[in-house]
């Protein structure tokens, strides 16, 4: 990676024609776990090579916000991982001018045992800051991270949300010519996400150079000045967002609706029934992956019953990038017996209750009397988006009603 000094007009960031292969190393088949391991450490065994990026160039000028987005293994973590030397590249060249920080997987370098004002310190430098400029910036990230009565108690006592705001507040103090941004902006509640918005919004009116990962689709198109659209390690369409950001979507509905991934099925467990296809509806009952606050939301899911069930209640989930359970839709207020063979359940509410956000949707089949834990089926249905639509202070949309009198 070369890295220069000089502010001159150069581009900020050129990725030229740069590409990262993985090695995958499979084990033997012949059931010898001793010589599969001895294999494995040798590096010896059958391999394959996966390009997580493959002949990937683009130009980010100073001052200019560039979006990138995809889908789950398009190579966008590859290509921050890249630009910030966590890994080099196979091929191609990285040139960067000026001072580059990276606010990816805040509070990673903190200590359990130590009080907030130490690890503030602690990771402060861990990022490049001087003792003397944490120490005059210490109110501000302490203020901005709404800590201030818990800054002397250690943070293993902190809540997860306290932990990622106060890790967040420092990263987003450093001094930097060049942000690298992955999902930072999903950290806390809807009040700090939107302080979080405003920061970089800050920093970008200062000039400073953004390169933003997310699948916050509005975010993005509210943040950035131009996206790259990511597929399979390749760039297929970079332009203005809210171009860019509908191709995304011709891209995601192409996928087949069958398209779902298994979580948590055991192994060897005898399958009673089986989700087969999960499909997100607008009102013309066509296919979208992108709904608005407070806006209507549909969705169906197709399954086969294997035998008959008694009692079950299928259940979707919405959480966040970083794992909290937002809400869930369920059938438990009525008995549902399912019959041998295929069949739908559809889910549809007037108003949708979730904030402006990217929301990761889970499905379940479960018999009513059994552990919650306990699943008939259980996948993982895909990522939606809910952009800008009614407004929003909080969490999520009430729907409500009101007269004047």
């Amino acid at each position: 990676m070369k890295t220069a000094d000089n502010t001159t007009q150069t581009p900020a960031i050129n990725f030229a024609h740069v590409s990262k292969r993985y090695r995958v190393y499979r084990e033997s088949e012949n059931g010898n776990s001793g010589r599969s391991f001895v294999r494995r450490f040798l590096r010896s065994g059958a391999t394959s090579d996966f390009w997580a990026v493959n002949d990937v160039s683009f130009l980010v000028q100073p001052g200019e916000a560039l979006g990138i987005i995809g889908h789950n293994g398009a190579g966008k973590s590859t290509i921050l991982k890249l630009l910030y030397n966590i890994t080099r590249p196979t091929r191609g060249e990285i040139a960067i001018v000026g001072k580059l920080s990276a606010l990816i997987e805040v509070a990673s370098g903190f200590h359990p045992d130590l009080t907030g004002r130490e690890n503030v310190y602690l990771n402060g430098s861990l990022l490049g800051m001087r003792r003397a400029e944490i120490t005059k910036k210490l109110a501000s990230i302490v203020e901005f991270a709404g800590v201030a009565p818990f800054i002397d108690t250690p943070v293993k006592r902190y809540s997860t949300g306290m932990y990622l705001r106060l890790g967040f507040a420092i990263a987003a103090h450093l001094e930097a010519d060049i942000l690298l941004l992955d999902e930072v902006l999903a950290v806390g509640d809807a009040n700090f996400q939107a302080k979080c918005i405003n920061r970089v919004t800050e920093l970008k009116r200062a000039g400073k150079t953004i390169v933003f990962v997310s699948h916050n689709l509005s975010a993005v198109e509210n943040l950035c000045d131009r996206v790259l659209l990511l597929d399979h390690g390749r760039v297929v369409a970079s332009g203005p967002p809210r171009d860019v950001i509908a191709e995304y979507e011709k891209l995601r509905l192409a996928l087949p609706p069958s398209e779902v991934k298994n979580v948590t099925n055991d192994a060897g467990a005898q399958t009673l029934a089986t989700i087969n296809a999960v499909a997100f509806l607008d009102t013309e009952a066509q296919r979208t992956m992108t709904f608005a606050t407070g806006g209507p939301f549909r969705m169906s899911i197709e399954f086969t019953a294997h035998e008959r069930l008694e009692d079950v209640v299928v259940e979707v989930y919405f959480y966040s990038v970083f794992g909290n359970l937002h809400t869930h839709l369920s059938t438990a207020d009525e008995e549902i017996h399912l019959q041998p063979g295929p069949g739908v359940v559809e889910f549809s509410c007037s108003e949708i209750s979730l904030g402006e956000a990217a929301y990761n949707v889970e499905v379940a089949i479960r018999n009513r009397h059994g552990s919650f834990s306990e699943h008939v089926d259980y996948k993982s249905a895909g990522v939606i988006n809910v952009a800008r639509g009614k407004p929003v202070h909080g969490v999520f949309h009430t729907p409500h009603t009101w007269t004047v009198r």
